[in-house]
């Protein structure tokens, strides 16, 4: 039976909160308000209703030229991803060495390009590439990138053809002189910005949603500079956290919702750094000072730093998946500790769905802090039940003689000694398809656990993300397609619940109206325009497609509750699908 989830919490550890600064207003009538208190009202769930399978995790085979064993493009977990971090700094000599360390430390971010820009003598210098950090540079790459300032990018994506040449940040010229941008979010008008600047003669390179603000930005006839990517910025909607670089400033800015996380550090010799994370700055040495307030503009200059408010806006929206698994623990993410919320996550869970275990253990990487707060709480030894492997590539030639959950085996190992015969409390941070869930319960099983009871430290995931995180269609999210009980027979475990929602809301206070929890509730504080993710689809990252491909619309609908007959008959043809 699947173990029914509370509502309320009891006995919890606060999250830790860091105090910022105090801000010394540098436009004293333009600055953002501060968020109120009061949660807004609910609008009525948005998902598509779906009678599609579920997509499998492992793509279809591929014969490799020189043998007849297939090539399997394994998709690394199913998981929704960040795709992008950002970093920038200015006043520092070092600029793109340090740049360089921060995008190390932000590459869970984005695995699949990366890119620095840094300015000397009045140009601009750029270096980007396919793969990770460290596969983009070296020694004789970061020499050709002189000056105190610069910008770096990492950034997930699905495979391209014309990969190399959206890797960003981009670098362009207008009449005014060069300006380089880093950009992490989504922007859901970008369709029509799009049409709307072609029809008025701009050309694109790209089918990156960036390369729209870069054309606002060169139409723009607003003076002093900074002022053009206000004026760019307020044309703007969705999820934006970019860091811009010209001959004399550096600019980072944040849209009104604050979607995306950034922070603002500062090196003892006084160089400003900006980063999507904390980490970033942890690495490099730099004092974390405060957040890039949603819908702020700081411009970097030699007179210092400037703030000036973008637009107002009714209050924050931060992702709280940034919490739940993007983010690394040691970061401290909207003012938050990281670590600190998946803990008492994995708290939230023993209180609320407690089962009797032997031992407790995590999915790793991500699911570790919550695991840990779970074992605490519950008074059960938490162990490393499975071993992840950090060494593993994304594409593998399979022996000719199929191995069942291939792609699962060659990342995660069961332990058999801490399994065999136990009672065994598995926390993860979320499910998506389902898909992996299924085949790691499996191999629990087979390494001799007596019972596999699946703790997820997130609540049930119903609906994509618009706001720069690669998720599936809603059709695909088992969540939005099976109950509990459903989910639970679907992957195979004795017992399985999620986070409730009311209690994570709970947990979070009185910040609780400032995050966004649109994948969890179908309320989108800013509804997509004139795009919507199908069955197969990824965000377009511009990496893949063309403007063209770009269409569709919203389905209005419930939450998908299906018949239990036909629920059992379909489930038991997609378990069938993802073997």
């Amino acid at each position: 039976m699947a173990a029914a989830a509370a509502t309320t919490a009891t006995n919890l550890s606060p999250l830790s909160k860091n105090p910022s600064p105090k801000r010394v207003p540098l436009f004293p009538n333009r600055l953002p308000k501060p968020p109120p208190s009061a949660p807004q009202p609910h609008k009525p769930l948005l998902t598509a209703a779906s009678k599609n399978p579920i997509a499998d995790l492992i793509s279809t085979h591929k014969p490799d030229p020189k043998n007849n064993s297939p090539v399997i493009d394994y998709d690394d977990d199913d998981k929704p991803r960040e795709e992008c971090g950002v970093v920038g700094i200015y006043g520092d000599p070092e600029a793109s060495r340090l740049c360089y360390l921060a995008l190390h430390a932000l590459q869970h971010r984005g695995q699949e390009g990366a890119g620095i820009v840094s300015v000397h003598g009045g140009l601009l210098h750029s270096v980007t590439g396919v793969g990770l950090v460290s596969d983009v540079f070296n020694e004789s790459k970061l020499a050709q990138l002189p000056g105190d300032s610069a910008i770096g990018h990492v950034r997930y994506s699905t495979a391209g053809a014309s990969m190399l040449k959206n890797v960003q940040p981009f670098v362009a010229g207008y009449r005014f002189g060069s300006i380089g941008v880093a950009h992490n979010g989504n922007l859901v008008n970008y369709q029509s910005l799009r049409a709307h600047l072609e029809d008025n003669g701009s050309i694109f390179n790209t089918s990156s949603d960036t390369e729209v603000v870069l054309h606002l930005i060169a139409i723009s006839k607003a003076r002093p500079f900074f002022l053009r990517i206000v004026e760019a910025c307020e044309k703007l909607e969705g999820a934006y956290s970019m860091v811009f670089l010209t001959e004399d400033k550096l600019v980072a800015v944040r849209d009104p919702f604050g979607f995306r996380p950034l922070v603002m550090g500062r090196r003892s010799n006084g160089a400003v750094v900006f980063a999507s994370e904390t980490c970033a700055l942890d690495l490099i040495e730099a004092t974390y000072e405060r957040e890039v307030y949603p819908g702020e503009v700081l411009v970097v200059d030699k007179d210092g730093v400037q703030s000036l408010c973008l637009m107002p806006h009714p209050e924050p929206k931060s992702c709280i998946f940034e919490h739940i698994y993007f983010a690394l623990p040691n970061s401290v993410v909207f003012g938050r500790s990281v670590y600190e919320s998946r803990r008492a996550f994995g708290e939230i869970l023993a209180t609320e769905a407690p089962v009797d275990c032997d031992v407790v253990i995590a999915v790793p990487d991500s699911g570790v802090v919550a695991a840990l707060g779970y074992a605490a709480k519950a008074g059960v030894a938490f162990q490393q039940g499975l071993i992840r492997s950090h060494y593993v590539g994304r594409t593998f030639i399979e022996p000719s003689q199929k191995i069942r959950d291939f792609g699962v085996k060659l990342k995660l190992s069961p332990v058999r000694a801490v399994l065999e015969g136990k009672r065994v409390v598995v926390v993860d941070d979320s499910i998506v398809r389902g898909t992996t869930s299924s085949k790691i319960v499996r191999l629990i099983k087979e390494a001799g656990a007596k019972e596999v009871h699946m703790r997820i430290a997130s609540p049930p995931i119903i609906g994509s993300c618009y706001y720069g995180v690669d998720t599936p269609s809603s059709e695909e999210l088992i969540s939005n397609r099976m109950s509990v009980e459903e989910i639970r027979e679907f992957i195979g475990s004795d017992s399985l619940a999620f986070l409730p929602l009311d209690s994570l809301t709970k947990l979070l206070g009185s910040d609780s109206p400032n995050f966004c929890y649109a994948c969890f509730s179908g309320k989108y504080p800013v509804e997509p325009t004139g795009k919507v993710k199908r069955v197969g689809d990824s965000v377009d990252d511009g990496l893949i497609g063309s403007i063209e491909s770009i269409d569709g619309g919203w389905v209005q609908g419930t939450r998908v509750q299906e018949g239990k007959g036909d629920s059992k008959q379909k489930m038991e043809e997609e378990k069938v699908s993802s073997l």
